[in-house]
């Protein structure tokens, strides 16, 4: 059985302005007692934003204290559940999310690490890169203020060809969850990039994941739309957008005593379409005709690429 959890949903509705809508919404598993309600709050309110904050989740939200697990092994079974070690096994030298979600997170990135910076008066940031690759999008422009960068992944040539990572650890997380490589009280952020939807015991994961962070410090799990269907455990195939966003929230909530849950939209605001110019000017200039389509049809492009969520955990 699963959580009922109470999501706070914001509706973007203009340049500025926010519509937000508090309503009941589900993982997509069964709720407790089995039945599943879908109750509209009443109270809806328009406000300016300075962050892009789509909601936040406190121990209310959750019917089940933190601690216990209300997901069965069918919500966590996968298409293709062979050693992921074989899946693995050979590199991967791509990315899998697209420029504009990469740059996107690494601005995220960029202002996290700045808060850390300012909280410790100038200090270096100490960071884990779970689930790491051969990059880690971390903004080369803050190198200065790092202390540690530490990876744990699954294939070998991608971690030694990761440039930011200072160490790194080759380690199957499905099977040995334990970071006991690492103290209690290590990290001051632990970052985890279009990986959660892959892991079969998540509660583990996210218990090491509050262990290794020191007080203050935030965990960051990405995700966008894309993932091996086949290594993706069968709950997060059968979400949406929403669904992941809460499914990611109650891994946060079920492991350890998190003081604050966020879920974010991290992608880069929409650019605008330039104005078409007149028929008058395209008929007297073909070239602005020509220009017009061409910057319309990359800004739809940038627009329309891979959408960019992060679940922020604090310490």
């Amino acid at each position: 059985m699963s959580s009922k959890l109470l999501v706070k949903a914001i509706v973007y509705v203009s340049f500025s302005s926010y519509l937000i809508t508090e309503l009941n919404a589900f993982s997509p598993c069964r709720s407790v007692g089995g039945s599943m309600k879908n109750d509209l709050m009443s109270r809806t309110i328009y406000r300016r934003l300075a962050a892009r904050e789509i909601c936040s989740f406190d121990e209310s939200d959750f019917a089940l204290p933190t601690g216990e697990w209300p997901y069965t092994d069918g919500d966590l079974n996968r298409l293709d559940n062979s050693n992921d070690s074989d899946f693995y096994d050979s590199p991967r030298f791509v990315t899998h999310i697209d420029d504009n979600a990469i740059e996107s997170l690494t601005e995220f990135y960029r202002q996290e690490i700045d808060e850390v910076v300012k909280r410790k008066n100038g200090g270096k940031v100490d960071i884990l890169d779970l689930c790491s690759s051969w990059i880690s999008h971390l903004p080369q422009d803050r190198s200065d203020t790092y202390g540690m960068v530490a990876g744990v992944g699954m294939n070998e040539e991608e971690l030694a060809a990761n440039k930011q990572l200072f160490v790194h650890y080759r380690q199957d997380i499905n099977v040995n969850p334990s970071l006991s490589q690492f103290a209690d009280e290590s990290f001051d952020l632990v970052c985890n990039v279009v990986s959660v939807d892959y892991l079969t015991n998540p509660k583990e994961v996210f218990e090491e994941t509050y262990r290794v962070l020191r007080p203050g410090g935030a965990a960051l799990i990405s995700f966008s739309n894309r993932c091996f269907a086949s290594k993706a455990v069968a709950m997060w195939l059968q979400a949406d957008d929403i669904g992941r966003l809460t499914i990611v929230g109650s891994y946060y909530h079920y492991s350890a005593k998190w003081s604050q849950i966020q879920a974010l939209d991290i992608k880069r605001p929409p650019v605008d379409v330039p104005k078409r110019p007149s028929f008058q000017d395209m008929f007297s200039n073909p070239s602005k005709g020509f220009a017009w389509a061409s910057t319309a049809a990359a800004v739809a492009k940038t627009n329309s690429g891979d959408p960019m969520f992060v679940v922020k955990g604090v310490k």
